[in-house]
């Protein structure tokens, strides 16, 4: 049966099918909390059927959210239109992860998601980096145990950040620059944003192997 697998992240929702654990088709949306129950429905129909599948087709479904606000209706649109009861990811829902944080209650259903996606499929030690909205790094051991996660803003956020709090700088594409070199304000500010946000990750990810000693694989996904 198919498995519908939906990410509701601050920026967009992605929504995934799987037939026998091959991911058949993947869509994306914009994350709007006004939405109804039957907007969302109706775009889940019509990526099933851009899919090729039925709502028959459709066995389970689990929902990953950030959004509070669109969860209720999100679901709402899942049991109206699949007749499925949906499983939502979050503390106490068993996934195999042990939640070794002060407050694991607190710990994000996006994080959570990346930490069993990434054991199950590459073992740990693994830090696995998210890249969205906000960016994200959690820490998971050999034993499947989440014993570290950090925060901090996305590229986006924070390009967005510094062209609404500057009257003169323009807002410009995110791109890798050809060089670092900058002569021009849009390549100044496509350089700076770029090499500031991977210069952060190489930091972060140095100092974990300089604080855990072992050595572990890195996975990013976003």
């Amino acid at each position: 049966m198919l498995l519908v697998a939906v990410d509701i992240g601050n920026t967009n929702v992605v929504v995934g099918f799987l037939d026998d654990e091959r991911i058949t088709g993947t869509y994306r949306i914009t994350t709007k909390a006004n939405h109804t129950s039957d907007e969302y429905g109706l775009m889940i129909m019509q990526f099933l059927h851009l899919s090729g599948y039925t709502p028959g087709d459709v066995g389970d479904v689990i929902i990953s959210s950030v959004v509070p606000k669109v969860m209720h209706s999100f679901r709402a649109s899942i049991v109206k239109f699949l007749d499925i009861d949906p499983m939502v990811v979050g503390p106490g829902v068993k996934t195999g992860i042990n939640i070794r944080m002060d407050n694991p209650q607190n710990m994000g259903a996006d994080c959570i998601s990346d930490c069993a996606g990434a054991y199950y499929e590459y073992g740990g030690p693994i830090l696995v980096a998210d890249f969205g909205t906000a960016t994200t790094f959690n820490y998971v051991t050999a034993d499947a145990s989440v014993i570290s996660g950090l925060i901090t803003t996305g590229i986006r956020t924070g390009a967005t950040a510094l062209w609404d709090a500057t009257a003169q700088l323009p807002e410009v594409e995110i791109t890798r620059p050809k060089s670092i070199i900058a002569k021009s304000t849009k390549p100044a500010m496509q350089a700076g944003l770029y090499y500031n946000f991977l210069g952060g990750i190489e930091r972060i990810i140095t100092q974990f192997h300089t604080e855990i000693d072992e050595d572990f694989r890195v996975v990013a996904t976003g």
